[in-house]
């Protein structure tokens, strides 16, 4: 028998997800007979011999305080044996093994205000980048238009009674540091103006070599402004990345009355029934209006319950919308269609119907 191969212990990388792994999971890893969803946020994975391992799924912000996690770590050691984890989407999950623990987690769940549900045909956690909080070059926020959105959902959350999964996310600028390029409905905030120089801090507090070489599409060059060292911008080429701004913060992009808002859907990961799509464009631009975001949370409701009251059992939103059709889409939701949603991308042509047999209703 060759031996046993020992390697030598180190802190560089990772360590090994099977550590963290609850006992059931070890002993069924891979083997798994099937799983289904018992009721709103519970989910139950059998295993071939027998075992059951129990999910369930509560939401929670992406930015939580110490307090929130020694409370959900609290609940695991009492009900989970100590295990939990995050979703990709921010939810909470609890692996449970014994069912009779089940119902008193939800209830102490609900009790302090954390919502169960999200699994199955039902609408899950936003994800989100970091909005306002954190991030420079955020059109918009993201933890406070979430709230305010998934605060009118949470009834779709909390139940199974979606035609099918829906997932939304929302990126608080166009570097989509969030999901928003293949979500069923993406929130994406925008900037309208390229940033803007302010000639007498360029030289002294930015490397202008280094300053131009972060823009990716050549949009800044070198320029003597009032006889000093400085940039310009040729705004047409100018995307509006905020490259710039993160190596020269005499560059701010930000701009209150121009930042916003815009609505993208029928986008989906998911190769199931039809190939994976890209999100398109539904609303053009949506003022900032903080705290509570109210006409973003309208356009996201239109959305989700015309596609709940007319999409065919498990049909994403995409797929409900290729199959009414885009002017059905623009007419039932009641937003304007401008110029803004005819794309000029170079080879966007490929992506345009060119027959004469055009669908409108």
């Amino acid at each position: 028998m060759a031996e046993e191969i020992r390697r030598a212990k180190t802190d560089i990388g990772p360590p090994h997800f099977k550590q963290f792994m609850p006992q059931i999971v070890k002993d069924n890893f891979g083997t798994w007979d099937y799983h289904e969803v018992l009721k709103p946020g519970v989910m139950v994975h059998v295993g071939e011999g027998g075992d059951k391992l129990y999910t369930i799924r509560a939401a929670s912000p992406r930015l939580i305080a110490t307090e929130t996690i020694r409370l959900f770590a609290d609940l695991a050691t009492k009900y989970a044996g100590g295990h939990l984890r995050w979703t990709s989407r921010n939810n909470v999950e609890f692996l449970v093994t014994d069912e009779k623990n089940i119902d008193p987690l939800i209830a102490e769940l609900k009790k302090e205000g954390y919502p169960v549900g999200g699994i199955g045909n039902a609408i899950s956690n936003i994800v989100h980048t970091q909005g306002w909080v954190h991030c420079h070059s955020s059109a918009t926020d993201a933890s406070g238009v979430v709230k305010a959105v998934m605060d009118e959902l949470t009834v779709h959350f909390e139940s199974k009674n979606l035609p099918g999964k829906i997932r939304v996310a929302l990126a608080c600028c166009l570097n989509m540091c969030g999901a928003v390029h293949c979500s069923d409905i993406a929130i994406l905030g925008i900037h309208r103006r390229p940033p803007r120089p302010d000639h007498n801090k360029v030289d002294m507090i930015c490397e202008i070599p280094t300053l131009v070489a972060s823009c990716p599409t050549a949009a800044i060059r070198p320029a003597t402004v009032n006889g000093k060292p400085s940039v310009e911008v040729d705004e047409d080429r100018c995307m509006f990345c905020a490259n710039c701004y993160t190596v020269c913060p005499a560059l701010p992009l930000n701009d209150p009355l121009n930042d916003g808002v815009s609505i993208w859907v029928g986008g989906k990961v998911s190769n199931a029934r039809t190939e994976p799509k890209f999100s398109k464009l539904a609303v053009a631009f949506i003022e900032n209006d903080p705290p509570r975001w109210p006409e973003v949370v309208n356009a996201v409701k239109t959305i989700v319950e015309l596609w709940a009251k007319e999409a065919m059992p498990f049909e994403r939103v995409g797929e409900w919308i290729d199959r009414i059709g885009w002017p059905a889409f623009f007419e039932k939701t009641g937003f304007e269609f401008t110029k803004h949603h005819i794309d000029d991308f170079k080879w966007a042509g490929t992506t345009f119907r060119r027959s004469t047999h055009i669908r409108l209703a």
